[in-house]
């Protein structure tokens, strides 16, 4: 009895102890006998401190030997082991089921985060063409700070022009009085529109400066990683490239948002195989990094818009749905997200269920040509699009100047309804998405998004826009996967007003910059492949000049604005021109020397094994030598930066400094 006593004393001892610690208790305050016993056998320093604290313990579980205290290891594991006095059977999951590390629920940690290959690494991820395949270094936070630092620096910016309605003009000299540089607020920030040629990573750190807290939305809709989005990286680490490639662009992109700004990122869900590459979905794992990156608290909402009629048979599920995922980065100053200000002669509707719809057909219709007073059921097109009558559709009055109401079933898609509306006919239901409003007060209140999205337009809408805007064939894609003008128009109309600030780092055909130039938004597009030129600017000067097309007739669109057109300067280019303009082995040796001390060379050139191997470079023929130089050098289109503006080895012209000097402030 006195032993018994003796053990239940000790026990409490030993459970007041480890209270002190909270991976050996419960949240109730037990012990969990077999995590001390598991941090007994590997004699954790931690637990045995705790046990040397008290003076009880110590004497217990302590031997001294030659004046050094030694733990009793197997008579300590032994009094826990005892069932007498603690129940074998005890479990500390009896009320929770969950993940634990060391005895600790993971949401207690605080310390849950998605990890893969190269997640603490930089990459560039440069291309000159949406083909280019890419094998690319990543760059260690740790372990090359210094090239990090140097890769993300500001860079010089050059060809600097603005587009206006008048035409293009420098944005210094020769341009009327008073138009030179940027255009600034009172505040000093710039507000033109603008659009950079150049990767996107570089240019949203060189938008910081000016641009960090300001910009009110970003959208972008960037490569999916499916197999067929021209994420075309071919080393064995394709999805870490992936993750690194986001996580570096969300990271700084988060830093241009104003307290309570929104960014939308657009994704496929599907499973592709294509070109023998399967590639699974991102987007659980964009996700996780957006609540790493934003926080979890400041998670918005998943919206699923319907992008085609006809499924893609690539995948064993069907696909028709993309996932547009938008978070702040502080909720609490989100209102919500509502549709308003829309014209009056917009009227759409929600027919996915092919109900009876109420149909209102104008005075003086002309029907195919022909005023007909029955339109009988079938399929009937309009201009390029059709839609299928069910019943038969009875028009009386056709000649009249009264307007006639009848009912009739169809069945067709949003985006034909109202294509075919452009004869003047308008289709209404009771469940309207986007509608007229009925007054002031409803008009102010605006309508809250739902996070399904059926009548937003669909791939087919924005390639057809595209083929009207640039009057090319109908059998022509410019565009794997365009987003209409009308869901752009959606998103940017719940969340911003006008003049706010709407970024779009993965510009593409410039579906952004065109919705947000009718809409009075203020913009910044980035894109670095060729295209650029040929199709987004070439659509700016279009929606300037006042194109029909998109959304242009429902916001009345009639054209004007401008945007400055940059670039960001290329630092190995100096070299590859120095290559094309040698006219000998001197010159090509001695620019050899040049990008030894000053170029970036691909991650794998071995400059001894090169300077051994110099002489039999000297006997090739000067082609095959200027070819060799330039497959020594990166391809990741690395830039000028701002620090050797001043650095005649970079040639950068009066103008260039003139312009960069203007866009950083700089004096």
């Amino acid at each position: 009895m006195q032993l018994q006593q003796l053990l239940m004393k000790l026990l409490n001892a030993l459970q007041n102890t480890l209270q002190k610690e909270p991976n050996y208790v419960t949240d109730d305050g037990e012990m969990k006998k077999w995590v001390v016993i598991e941090k007994a056998h590997e004699v954790d320093a931690d637990l045995l401190g705790l046990l040397l604290d008290d003076p009880e313990l110590k004497a217990a579980f302590f031997k001294e030997i030659k004046g050094a205290l030694v733990f009793n290891q197997s008579f300590f594991v032994q009094f826990l082991e005892q069932k007498n006095y603690l129940n074998d059977s005890y479990t500390a999951y009896k009320n929770k089921v969950g993940l634990t590390i060391d005895g600790k629920y993971l949401k207690q940690r605080n310390e849950i985060a998605l990890v893969w290959p190269f997640k603490d690494c930089i990459l560039e991820g440069g291309q000159s063409r949406e083909e280019d395949k890419r094998e690319e270094i990543f760059f260690n936070e740790t372990l090359a700070q210094d090239e990090i630092t140097q890769l993300l620096e500001p860079k010089v910016l050059t060809n600097a022009k603005r587009y206006t309605a008048e035409g293009v003009i420098p944005l210094f000299g020769g341009v009327p009085e008073g138009r030179g540089g940027f255009n600034r607020n009172e505040n000093g920030t710039i507000t033109d529109n603008l659009i950079i040629k150049g990767n996107n990573l570089l240019a949203l750190h060189s938008l910081k400066k000016e641009f960090t807290g300001k910009v009110k939305l970003i959208y972008i809709d960037p490569p999916y990683n499916t197999g067929n989005d021209g994420f075309n990286y071919n080393d064995s680490f394709t999805h870490s490239s992936w993750l690194t490639f986001i996580k570096n662009r969300l990271e700084v992109a988060k830093e241009l948002l104003i307290d309570g700004g929104l960014i939308i990122v657009q994704i496929d869900a599907s499973r592709n195989n294509k070109n023998g590459r399967v590639g699974a979905p991102e987007l659980p794992y964009l996700h996780i990094i957006l609540d790493e990156i934003f926080e979890r608290k400041n998670y918005i909402g998943h919206l699923h818009w319907k992008k085609k009629k006809q499924p893609s048979f690539l995948s064993k599920i069907a696909g028709v749905m993309e996932s547009i995922i938008i978070y702040s980065n502080n909720e609490s100053k989100v209102d919500k997200l509502q549709l308003g200000n829309i014209s009056d002669s917009t009227t759409r509707i929600d027919n996915s269920d092919n109900n009876i719809s109420e149909m209102i057909l104008n005075s003086g219709i002309k029907y195919m040509g022909d005023p007909n007073t029955i339109i009988p059921k079938g399929i009937y097109k309009n201009k390029t699009m059709s839609t299928e009558f069910l019943s038969d559709v009875i028009v009386k009055d056709g000649r009249t100047t009264k307007e006639t109401r009848v009912k009739a079933k169809f069945r067709t898609s949003q985006t034909q309804i109202t294509k075919f509306c452009e004869s003047d006919l308008i289709y209404i239901t009771e469940k309207n998405s986007l509608r007229r409003f009925k007054s002031e007060e409803e008009k102010e209140k605006g309508k809250t998004i739902t996070d399904l999205l059926l009548d937003w337009g669909q791939n087919q809408d924005a390639t057809d826009e595209l083929r009207k805007l640039f009057k090319i064939s109908d059998d022509s894609k410019p565009f794997d996967t365009p987003k209409p003008e009308l869901l752009l128009h959606n998103l940017i109309s719940c969340c911003t007003e006008e003049d706010d600030l709407v970024l779009d780092f993965f510009a593409g055909s410039g579906t952004t910059q065109a919705v947000a130039h009718k809409l009075k938004r203020q913009y910044i597009g980035v894109e670095q492949l060729d295209y650029i030129e040929t199709i987004l600017v070439e659509r700016l000067k279009k929606v300037i000049a006042g194109e029909q097309g998109g959304i242009s007739e429902s916001v009345e669109w009639k054209g004007g604005g401008e945007f400055v057109y940059l670039e960001l300067k290329k630092y190995n280019q100096t070299f590859i021109e120095q290559i094309e303009a040698a006219k000998d082995t001197e010159t090509i040796l001695g620019i050899w020397e040049g990008m030894k001390a000053k170029s970036f060379l691909n991650y794998n050139v071995d400059i001894q094994k090169q300077e051994a191997y110099i002489e039999d470079f000297k006997a090739l023929p000067l082609a095959q030598q200027k070819q060799h130089l330039v497959e020594l050098l990166d391809k990741n289109q690395l830039y000028v930066n701002l620090s050797s503006l001043n650095d005649n080895d970079f040639t950068v012209t009066d103008e260039e400094k003139k312009v960069t000097k203007d866009f950083y402030g700089k004096v």
